[in-house]
C-alpha cells in the first residue's frame, strides 16, 4: 500500500501540534508550515528571557513548540504570522474579522506554494485555511486531505440566530454579512477540492450534510489528550456538588445555560467557570450566586480544577470535539454536555447528553447526582474504564485508520 508523504499547512498551534508530530512519527511527514512558533526565527531568541519577565502573550508565544517535529522538517512564515497576530487584536466585528481571517488564510496558502510542495505526495489542511493550496495540489495529481474543526461556520450562525432569540444580550450581534457569506462559499469550496474530509464529530459530519457537502468524504476522528490529567479519585466530599465548566464564558459555550442551571439547583451544587470572560458587563451583574468565573487558567494548573470537581458540564451550541469533556474523562469526572460538544461520551454510562439550550435537563441531570453519590461513583468509574480510549495512542490508531483511504 502507498505511504503517502504529508506537507501539513496549519495556522496556529492547534491540539498541540497533534497531526504533524504524528505522521512524522509514522514517517510520513515531507513538511510542516506554520505562522508562527517558539523554534524557528526570531521568536527563538526570546526564550532566554527570564519567566518572571515575560508577559502574557510572550508566555503563549514561547509555548508554541511542535514537540516531536524536527526543526528540519519545520518551515515558519514568521512575517506572515507576526502579521496576522498585529491584525488580530482588537478585532470584535464579525464582519471584519470574516475578512481578516480571508485573507490570511489566502497569504498562507500562496506563501507554501511559493516555496513548492516538494516531495509530497499529499496536502494537509484545516478549514478556511487550505483553499489555494488544495487547488493547486489537485492539478498536480497530489492528494488532499482536509480537517472540518467545527461544524461549518454555515451551521454555526444558525445555531447562533436562534440562541441570541432565547438569550438576547449575550451576544452583540449574530454575524452576518458579504464578508461572513464569503468566508462560508470558501469553507464550502475547501469540501470540494478534498480528497478526505476529517472530522472531530458525528456533529460536524452532520453539519457538512446539512449543507449540501460531500459526506462520502467524510471520516470521523475523534480526538485524544494526554495521560497527565488522569486522576484517582476518592469518594467525593461532603457538600454540594462541585461543578466545572472549561473554556470560554459565553454564548456559544452555552455559559446563559449553565446560569440558568444554577438558580435552578440553587444551594445543592456549585459551579467553577475557568476561561475567558465574554459576557456583556450588564449581564455579569445577573451571575447566580453559586457560580465563580475563575477566568483563564494555564493549562497545567487546569488539572487542579479538574481534581476540585465532582462533575464536568459544557452545554455548548456548537463545537467540533471539544477536548476538554476527553480530559475530564481522563479524570475521572461524569460529563453533562450536549450533543452539539461532539463528545465520545456515552448517555448514561460515562455522563449525560442534554439537548441545546435546555437548562431544565441540565438542572435535572446534576441533582441526580447531587441526589445519588452512589451514580456518581459509577460513571467516574465507567469514565476512568474509558480512559485509553481518549488518550493520544488512541486517536493516533484512529487517525492513521482514516488516513489508509487515501491509498485505497
Amino acid at each position: 500500500m502507498l505511504k503517502h508523504r504529508f506537507l501539513v499547512a496549519q495556522l496556529g498551534a492547534r491540539m498541540h501540534y497533534a497531526i504533524p508530530r504524528m505522521l512524522h512519527e509514522g514517517d510520513m511527514l515531507e513538511r510542516f508550515y506554520t505562522d508562527i512558533c517558539a523554534v524557528k526565527g526570531w521568536p527563538r531568541l526570546l526564550g532566554g528571557i527570564p519567566h518572571g519577565w515575560q508577559p502574557n502573550g510572550l508566555r503563549k508565544l514561547l509555548g508554541r513548540v511542535p514537540q516531536g517535529v524536527p526543526n528540519v522538517k519545520i518551515s515558519a512564515l514568521t512575517s506572515l504570522g507576526w502579521a496576522y497576530s498585529k491584525a488580530r487584536v482588537g478585532v470584535e466585528d464579525p464582519e471584519q474579522a470574516a475578512a481578516m481571517n480571508i485573507v490570511f488564510g489566502r497569504k498562507f496558502c500562496e506563501a507554501i506554494l511559493q516555496h513548492g510542495l516538494g516531495q509530497a505526495t499529499a496536502t494537509y489542511t484545516f478549514n478556511s485555511a487550505g483553499l489555494e493550496l488544495m487547488q493547486a495540489a489537485k492539478k498536480t495529481g497530489v492528494k488532499t486531505v482536509m480537517e472540518q474543526t467545527i461544524a461549518p461556520r454555515a451551521v454555526v450562525l444558525e445555531i447562533l440566530t436562534e440562541a441570541t432569540k432565547r438569550y438576547p444580550g449575550w451576544a452583540q450581534t449574530v454575524p452576518s454579512g458579504p464578508n461572513c457569506d464569503a468566508f462560508i462559499a470558501r469553507e464550502e469550496e475547501e469540501w470540494q477540492y478534498a480528497d478526505l474530509i476529517l472530522c472531530g464529530s458525528e456533529f460536524v459530519r452532520n453539519g457538512i450534510a446539512r449543507r449540501g457537502g460531500p459526506v462520502d468524504k467524510c471520516r470521523i476522528v475523534p480526538y485524544g489528550v494526554d495521560t497527565r490529567f488522569r486522576i484517582n479519585r476518592g469518594p467525593r466530599k461532603p457538600g454540594p456538588l462541585r461543578v466545572l465548566t472549561v473554556g470560554q464564558v459565553g454564548l456559544r459555550k452555552g455559559s446563559p445555560v449553565v446560569w440558568e442551571a444554577a438558580e435552578i439547583v440553587g444551594k445543592q451544587a456549585e459551579f467553577r467557570m475557568v476561561g475567558t470572560v465574554a459576557v456583556p458587563g450588564e449581564l455579569l451583574m445577573q451571575k447566580p450566586e453559586n457560580v465563580q468565573l475563575i477566568g483563564v487558567v494555564p493549562r497545567l494548573d487546569v488539572i487542579e480544577q479538574y481534581r476540585w470537581a465532582d462533575v464536568f458540564l459544557l452545554p455548548s451550541l456548537c463545537e467540533g470535539s471539544a477536548t476538554v469533556t476527553y480530559e475530564a474523562m481522563m479524570a475521572g469526572l461524569p460529563v453533562v454536555c450536549s450533543e452539539n460538544t461532539g463528545s465520545i461520551i456515552e448517555g448514561g454510562v460515562s455522563g449525560f447528553i442534554v439537548p441545546i439550550l435546555d437548562p431544565v435537563q441540565v438542572a435535572q441531570s446534576l441533582q441526580l447526582l447531587a441526589r445519588q453519590p452512589e451514580m456518581l461513583t459509577e460513571l467516574s468509574t465507567a469514565g476512568m474504564a474509558c480512559a485509553d480510549s481518549v488518550g493520544l495512542a488512541a486517536y493516533r490508531q484512529r487517525f492513521f485508520a482514516a488516513v489508509e483511504d487515501l491509498s485505497q
